[in-house]
């Protein structure tokens, strides 16, 4: 997981560098993007099922994927820009929903 976590450093690295905006608009911006990647999720499904009549079956399972995987991603460069120890946070998280949930 760590080589993910330093990709991730990477990205944000680069998403800071190439900003133009302050560094707290780039906080607030990056953390409300994940509502548009999770809008895209909700798109993709609605194309999988059909149920937009006017466009139809428009996506697949396999597009839904890409989806959730931009919404973890997109997730992941936000934690890490909001805080340096992204990974140790969400491990700990991840521990006290494990915890919380399958302790029974």
């Amino acid at each position: 997981m760590q080589e993910t976590w330093d990709t991730v450093e990477r990205l944000v690295e680069w998403l800071d560098a190439e900003s133009t905006v302050s560094p707290e608009m780039a906080r607030l911006l990056r953390v409300l993007k994940i509502s548009e990647e999770a809008g895209e999720v909700a798109e993709a499904v609605h194309g999988v099922t059909g149920s937009n009549p006017r466009k139809g079956n428009s996506h697949t399972w396999d597009d839904v994927q890409t989806e959730l995987c931009d919404v973890i991603l997109t997730s992941m460069v936000a934690l890490k820009t909001i805080t340096p120890d992204a990974a140790k946070v969400f491990e700990s998280r991840l521990a006290h929903v494990a915890e919380r949930s399958l302790s029974h």
